[in-house]
């Protein structure tokens, strides 16, 4: 490692920030601000959506699992399609319907504003803790490398710089410089991706494909393997890839904020299944990477490398084996993935506590300037805050990194589940879409906690969506067959009818306005 490589971060970071401050535009109220005005191209809201969900341990990690395996992995991939063609038709139209600025608005709809509220709630925390430590992971290799350099810097300091420069264009530039800083922090790391294949396959004197498929690595289907347990088995990947992508593309803020700042629902619906091609060529760009690896360390174990986990591979492979400035290259791909989950968790977190806390229970109204400065000030402070909590990690042997990393998925199950229990029980009332939930986020929890060995991760969207459908289905059986009525003052919705065309609160530059009674 070379200053040059430290000059290509520095650069790296004051392109994001400039790219994200020009391009922005200036907000004028809180629906600009949080969707960009329903004017953003479907092309850039679909890389954004990719390089959102691709965050720094998907570029660490993913070529350990090749490594180590095979690229099985690349299953759940076309599970991850498939659940994106549901979202596409099923929820998104929901979505544009009622023109909503929140994916938990149309719970606020179905059932009322306290289903509305502990959705948020639920979306807050998990993604709080899951995007803090990713943040955290971010500063591994940069740490690692800094220290090569000679350069010691504490994982806080590192991770304050990562934060400093990603709340700086969230804060001043919204949803718009979210976007378009994605779509260059994308091209970064899949750049990097290709690069690294490049350096490997001239620098072998084999062909590292051959290689890795005279040790079966390259295989991709699995169905000797147990469902139950193997989370890449055929069926459980297809299975649970599709519920997990159904959750996460149709039930989470932080993905559904991009896809309702599409032109139209037909774009937002291009750009979600889109994205789920462009999931597939990426994670099958960072397995060859895995497989070029496996030739280059010549089969090695990750013990015999001296290395604590798969995960230090590619980051040491980044420090030894890339020529000059090609290394702060990689280094700030993995920044570039970082960042990216990181702005888009703060422009997501603070558009639910504006929209789906805040002005579903003030008491008064704001006009559009004080909104828009509010929403910049919750944007600040969960920036603070995820400075704070990635700041709690000190070292990769924290147990509280695999649990964090892993509690989004807790709750998915729960989301999704409380969506469709919307959709398809018309019974259902507030009461029990929040006790369903409930009881799914505590069954995932145990499970997660004292059984983490039944039925893989892969299943945990599955069952909790199954346990909030039963679980709700059976709690709505108490009350007699007619329209139902939301607890609690929601505005309930006519038997039958699409919750997004209920009376009630008409969502309009992105604060609830309640429509006088008839």
């Amino acid at each position: 490692m070379q200053t040059i490589d430290l000059a290509v971060i520095a650069v790296y970071l004051l392109a994001s920030a400039w790219l994200g401050l020009r391009l922005s535009g200036r907000q004028r109220d809180v629906k600009d601000y949080f969707i960009g005005n329903r004017q953003l191209p479907w092309w850039a809201v679909c890389l954004s959506v990719v390089a959102t969900e691709t965050s720094a341990l998907t570029v660490i990690s993913v070529p350990g699992v090749a490594y180590l395996g095979n690229v099985t992995f690349l299953q759940v991939a076309v599970g991850y399609l498939i659940g994106r063609v549901v979202v596409a038709f099923l929820l998104l139209p929901r979505y544009y319907r009622g023109e909503m600025t929140t994916a938990y608005a149309y719970l606020g709809l179905r059932f009322g504003r306290g289903m509305q509220a502990t959705a948020s709630v639920a979306f807050l925390f998990t993604r709080l803790l899951a995007d803090g430590v990713r943040l955290f992971a971010a500063a591994i290799p940069m740490k690692i490398i800094l220290d090569a350099l000679g350069l010691e810097a504490s994982y806080f300091a590192i991770v304050a710089a990562l934060g400093a420069v990603t709340v700086l264009y969230t804060l001043v530039g919204g949803i718009r410089a979210v976007v378009w800083v994605d779509v260059l922090q994308m091209g970064v790391y899949v750049a990097g991706g290709v690069v690294t294949l490049a350096v490997i396959a001239t620098s072998l004197d084999v062909n590292f494909l051959a290689v890795a498929a005279d040790a079966g690595k390259t295989q991709f289907l699995d169905f000797a393997s147990n469902p139950v347990s193997a989370p890449y088995a055929t069926v459980t990947a297809l299975v649970g890839g599709a519920l997990l992508s159904t959750a996460s593309h149709g039930a989470d803020q932080i993905v559904v904020q991009r896809l309702l700042g599409c032109r139209s629902l037909r774009d937002a619906q291009r750009a979600v299944i889109v994205s789920g091609v462009v999931v597939f060529l990426q994670f099958a760009l960072f397995l060859t990477v895995g497989l070029a690896l496996y030739s280059y360390f010549e089969a090695a174990s990750v013990e015999r490398l001296g290395l604590a986990s798969s995960d230090e591979l590619f980051p040491v492979f980044i420090v030894e084996g890339l020529p000059a400035g090609v290394s702060g290259l990689l280094l700030a791909g993995i920044m570039a993935a970082a960042m990216s989950t990181l702005s888009s968790s703060l422009s997501a977190l603070s558009s639910s506590t504006m929209a789906d806390l805040y002005e579903r229970f003030a008491r008064h109204r704001l006009s559009d300037a004080r909104a828009l400065r509010l929403s910049r000030l919750f944007t600040l402070g969960w920036g603070l805050v995820f400075v704070g909590v990635a700041a709690f990690f000190t070292g990769t042997d924290n147990p509280v990194v695999e649990l964090g990393l892993s509690v989004a998925s807790l709750t998915y199950g729960g989301l999704l589940g409380a969506f469709l229990l919307g959709l398809w029980v018309r019974r259902a009332r507030q009461t029990d879409a929040i006790l369903a939930f409930a009881a799914a986020v505590a069954a995932m929890s145990w499970l997660f906690l004292f059984q983490p060995g039944l039925g893989g991760f892969t299943w945990y969207t599955a069952i909790g969506t199954g346990i909030v459908l039963g679980a709700g289905y059976l709690l709505s059986r108490r009350h007699p067959d007619a329209s139902p009525t939301a607890d609690a003052g929601g505005p309930g919705a006519p038997e039958g009818a699409d919750p997004s065309e209920a009376p009630g609160p008409a969502h309009r530059g992105g604060r609830a306005e309640h429509t006088p009674p008839a």
